[in-house]
């Protein structure tokens, strides 16, 4: 009870918090001006994160003083918060805020809050010292757009209660779910269209207070290291995610990590075509998810967790690499940097080389859960020695074969029914060798023959499933591409192979200037039916179609279509429009 009405008081002071203080910011003209290196395009209230860390020390000191390692995290909090409003007023440079937060997380391991995840307490503090700074600084980039921020953070709170709870630490779920009401009642006035920005001095006083938290759980609990190494990470994985690719692609482009700009997870879900709203729910969705698998790799046995976490994270580095190609500086803007930066960012066999990298990992994968599968997800100590002695015999084996087959000769953006064959044919041939391969190495006595079978089916599903990511991610992410202001709406004669190929051909070149809207074709048994989501109609219905789409013009997708069927679409007042393709 305890957790809920401390929520809902901090909701409710952050709220009216956050009120006051728009409306002082306003007054006294302490505004983010719209910036081209920003998102905004207006005048914005700064200084919100005022409310959250008001609210939230209110909350503190009514429901939980005196909480062991909550002191040390307000204490260092309340120094980030300070810098913050500093340099949100006037400016610290980048160096300094620096070594503000590496004192700040210095002061929180000295009260004795750090990650365990090692059997020396020095690299355990060195660790934490890291982690505290790098989520300081992860949820300070990730306020790049109206309610991003505050809502993952919101989210992150949410798992470190039900976190704490299940740890039996019900007093320290209070802590997350203060919180999170506070963070809650800012979200009210952030989230899209924000009339107020929380600024550094709630950025960095939520991702310090958030890291913080994390290390406030009880893994002795835990049945093994697993929960200890992941459980935090996880709840923490989208401002984790996003400083990742933020920095990455800055250093490729030569621009300096410390530079603003419109370059973050969220800026390239819209360049992609997404909704400023919708790329920010979408991170959302994903923050719940990361969260949700962090609850269960405490529940689940040790060798399910190793599979799931793994392929998440493969996931989530797929995501990555493909909002990573999406051009966001124009063309002359990206400086020269690094000579070394410069040179991997042009090595010509990158993408190859990260091919080669992710199979290893698919293909070790498929291996293990083959064995997890026929096993039901408890491994025999002497099955697992056989899959630790034969892992790398069946790695060496397999990535020959595919690398004989011709699966690295694809582009995975156009991968095709060919390329899919490819893999099927190498990933019967790759099992067939390995299999042949272990089994002559125990004598045919051991190693299970349904692995093998299991394996070959995952294997094939695995790697043909990365060849389909990306295609998946443009159809997820970007749906259909935004067609040209200028764009005309238009019928389709013919529902055949060639009005498939011209709907592509005008789905992704908006310059086109053309909105398919509708198929038509005289054979009825075609009526109803869907192409790329348009709907075939019969001829009958072209004047029905006319009047409600008002389309003036139609496509004739077949070459072969009589010019007697063209004159009757003329006198019905379209202008019909041949599909040519010219080899000069």
């Amino acid at each position: 009870m305890r957790i809920i009405l401390g929520a809902v008081f901090t909701l409710a002071i952050g709220l009216v918090l956050t009120f006051a203080v728009r409306a002082a910011a306003r007054r006294f003209g302490i505004v983010a001006p719209a910036r081209a290196d920003r998102w905004h395009k207006k005048s914005t209230a700064m200084l919100g994160g005022v409310a959250i860390y008001v609210a939230f020390v209110v909350g503190y000191f009514i429901f939980s003083p005196g909480l062991r390692g909550a002191n040390a995290i307000l204490m260092a909090g309340t120094l980030l918060f300070i810098a913050g409003l500093v340099d949100d007023l006037s400016e610290i440079k980048p160096y300094a805020k620096l070594i503000i937060q590496l004192i700040a997380a210095a002061t929180a391991v000295y009260f004795g809050l750090r990650l365990p995840w090692t059997q020396y307490q020095a690299v355990n503090d060195c660790i934490t010292i890291f982690w505290l700074v790098g989520i300081t600084n992860a949820i300070n980039l990730l306020d790049n757009m109206d309610g991003l921020a505050g809502g993952v953070s919101l989210i992150s709170c949410g798992f470190l209660v039900v976190s704490f709870l299940i740890n039996g630490q019900t007093s320290s779920a209070v802590l997350p779910a203060l919180l999170a009401g506070a963070a809650g009642g800012f979200l009210m006035l952030n989230f899209h269209p924000a009339t107020i920005f929380m600024g550094d001095c709630g950025s960095m006083f939520l991702g310090f207070s958030l890291g913080g938290m994390a290390l406030m759980s009880d893994y002795g609990r835990s049945r093994s290291l697993v929960p200890v190494l992941f459980t935090p990470v996880l709840i923490l994985l989208i401002p984790i995610f996003d400083t990742c690719v933020v920095t990455l692609t800055r250093k490729l482009s030569g621009r300096p990590i410390s530079q603003g700009g419109r370059d973050h997870t969220s800026h390239r879900l819209v360049a992609l075509g997404m909704s400023e709203r919708r790329a920010v729910l979408m991170l959302y969705v994903l923050a719940a998810l990361s969260g949700v698998l962090a609850l269960m790799v405490r529940s689940l046995n040790v060798e399910v967790s190793l599979l799931l976490v793994p392929g998440f994270g493969l996931s989530v580095i797929f995501l990555g690499l493909y909002l990573g190609k999406v051009r966001i500086y124009e063309a002359g803007e990206q400086p020269q940097g690094n000579t070394i930066i410069s040179a991997l960012s042009n090595f010509s066999y990158k993408r190859r080389v990260f091919e080669v990298l992710s199979d290893v990992i698919l293909v070790a994968l498929a291996y293990y859960s083959s064995y997890l599968l026929r096993w039901d997800g408890n491994i025999p100590p002497d099955q697992m020695a056989i899959f630790m002695r034969t892992l790398p015999l069946l790695i060496v084996i397999q990535m020959s074969v595919l690398l004989l087959g011709g699966t690295y000769r694809g582009l995975w953006r156009y991968v095709g029914f060919d390329d899919l064959l490819v893999i099927v044919k190498s990933g019967l041939a790759g099992t067939a060798v390995s299999s042949a391969a272990v089994f002559a190495m125990y004598w045919f006595r051991g190693p299970s023959r349904a692995v093998f079978l299991l394996d070959m089916l995952l294997m094939v599903i695995f790697v043909a499933a990365s060849r389909l990511s990306f295609r998946l991610l443009r159809a997820l992410i970007e749906g259909r591409l935004k067609s040209h202001p200028d764009a005309k709406p238009v019928f389709i004669y013919g529902a055949d192979d060639g009005a498939d190929l011209l709907v592509r051909v005008i789905l992704g070149n908006p310059d086109h200037r053309y909105v398919p809207v509708a198929f038509i074709d005289d054979d009825a048994r075609k009526t109803g039916r869907l192409i790329h989501g348009f709907r075939i109609f019969g001829s009958s219905d072209v004047p029905r179609l006319i009047r409600t789409l008002g389309v003036s013009d139609v496509l004739i997708s077949n070459g072969e279509v009589p010019e007697s069927k063209l004159d009757g679409l003329r006198n019905m007042g379209l202008s019909p429009r041949r599909m040519c393709i010219r080899f000069e």
